[in-house]
């Protein structure tokens, strides 16, 4: 049987070993430094080993517990659960009756790693030297980021502390659309080589006949699992980067269980409001807004053909707003916009490829259980909460006493500094070489900026201030309504239309 090239790299990772299998798992996630097809087979990627002997696997938990198996609990499966090539899973019932579920590191497996990844980093120095258009991959930083990454993964006090930070989550959620669950940790049980967890005990969500003979409505399910994930995104800000059919369980309740947390991606809070910035954009095909949004999302990375990228976006939003095949995959719309940030050197954060990767494996999950699910009607209101988080006139308020308090703090330092700077310069310490040529027009300008700054502040300052003495009703009232609140508005108005006058005149006025 011929193999092509992506098929035989994909088997030469599984021949060398799980340290090898690992990376090509990792790489998979990398879409703007390797080919599709590549991605594809890497994916595919097995973990093909014999089970930890029993005899084996309990003393590793006597060895991390300090006791006998007999001791610490009622019941121990000799039979794993489930096995891969870093560790496998024994179910346990605890003396008190409860069943959990102990995840078991293989014996040597760190030792292992550490010899691959001596190898790996020779590799990626000979290409980096031998194939010079290789280095701007940077072959060794991506050995170092794998090393970093799976030192976290072998780490298993590292994953319990995901798991909790997930469950928290979903726990501190106490909104009606909250229909997810996770494990509990046992902590007294877990170690860096042993994660106990909590059984779960439920449906694999791929198992349709399963769940429709059980009386559960497929639809519901679909429903509720694009909102859980959505959640995850768009309101925690941290979210299961592996959410394929064996990790996911429908429970009796109706509930959808996530397991496995080896692999989790983070998103800052200012990106959540950025990336609901970026779907709102595409919906509105507002090619404007998404440049500056990728470019929020890159670090303001530079752009070298700004008319190139425009028509790019134009053709993308365009084929997007008449699109009929895979028109309810939001993963389509990302991994296309991907093309495009690849194609224009535009650097985005990984959580952007951990997520186009998990959207597209969850979306396979969604496509069975509901079919007909519009996953944009789905996410909007996610999006528009997030976008409109920051816009709320308290945290407006918010900003602006933080602003002026800084200002404060600096206005206070600033004759010291100034003082620091004079002293500097008398003794010559500092010497200044300034030549300049129409330099009071700059002058003139950055007063007036000055100026409707602080005019911007003191306007958003009084009608936060404004509307707090009206909801609260302070008195004296006229017609039911803060006095205090009437006047401070219309001195804000006041104060915006003179703003509004300023910006007319522009540059212009004296």
């Amino acid at each position: 049987m011929l193999h092509t090239k992506w098929e035989k790299m994909r088997l030469v990772c599984e021949e060398l070993g799980p340290t090898f299998v690992k990376f090509g798992q990792i790489m998979s996630n990398r879409p703007d430094l390797i080919p599709f097809d590549l991605v594809f087979e890497l994916e595919k990627l097995q973990n093909n080993v014999p089970p930890i002997p029993e005899n084996q696997a309990k003393e590793i938990v006597e060895s991390q517990l300090k006791d006998k198996v007999e001791n610490l609990f009622a019941w121990f499966d000799p039979t794993p659960y489930a096995s891969a090539s870093m560790a496998q899973v024994h179910k346990v019932i605890m003396k008190t009756g409860e069943r959990i579920i102990l995840k078991i590191q293989r014996p040597g497996i760190r030792e292992i790693i550490f010899e691959d990844i001596k190898v790996m980093y020779t590799i990626a120095a000979v290409l980096e030297n031998r194939i010079p258009s290789l280095k701007s991959f940077d072959p060794v930083g991506l050995v170092k980021n794998f090393e970093e990454s799976i030192l976290k993964e072998l780490d298993f006090i590292n994953e319990s502390i995901n798991v909790q930070r997930f469950y928290n989550n979903i726990n501190n959620d106490t909104g009606k659309d909250q229909f997810a669950c996770a494990p509990k940790v046992y902590q007294d049980y877990t170690t860096d080589k042993i994660l106990a967890l909590e059984f779960m005990s439920g449906i694999k969500i791929n198992k349709i006949k399963e769940l429709e003979d059980s009386g559960v409505d497929t639809k519901i399910i679909g429903k509720r699992l694009t909102t859980t994930y959505f959640k995850q995104i768009f309101e925690y800000g941290f979210f299961h980067a592996d959410p394929h059919p064996g990790n996911l369980l429908v429970m009796p309740n109706g509930s959808i269980c996530y397991l496995d947390f080896g692999m989790m991606g983070s998103i800052l809070p200012r990106d959540i409001e950025v990336f609901g910035q970026l779907f709102m954009s595409i919906i509105k095909k507002d090619v404007y807004k998404i440049i500056k949004v990728l470019q929020k999302l890159s670090s303001n990375s530079a752009i070298t053909n700004m008319r190139d990228l425009e028509f790019d976006l134009n053709e993308f939003v365009e084929k997007n707003y008449v699109r009929t095949i895979h028109k309810n995959e939001m993963s389509t719309v990302l991994l296309e916009l991907k093309d495009i940030i690849v194609a224009h050197g535009l650097k985005v954060p990984t959580y952007f490829y951990l997520f186009a990767r998990s959207l597209v494996t969850i979306e396979g999950v969604i496509e069975k259980l509901n079919p007909d699910l519009q996953q944009f009607n789905m996410v909007r209101p996610y999006l528009i909460k997030s976008v409109s988080k920051n816009y709320n006139p308290l945290k407006m308020g918010e900003k602006v006493l933080n602003s002026m308090y800084e200002l404060s703090n600096y206005m206070e330092d600033f004759p010291g500094d100034l003082k620091n700077a004079i002293r500097k310069i008398n003794s010559g310490q500092v010497k200044v070489d300034l030549t300049h040529k129409g330099i009071d027009p700059m002058v003139h300008t950055l007063q007036r900026i000055a100026k409707q700054l602080v005019s911007a502040f003191i306007a958003v300052a009084l009608v936060v201030g404004s509307s707090l003495f009206i909801i609260n009703d302070v008195k004296p009232l006229w017609s039911e309504t803060s006095v205090f609140g009437i006047f401070g508005i219309l001195l804000a108005g006041i104060i915006i239309f003179g703003l509004l006058m300023n910006f007319k005149k522009g540059d212009y006025d004296n």
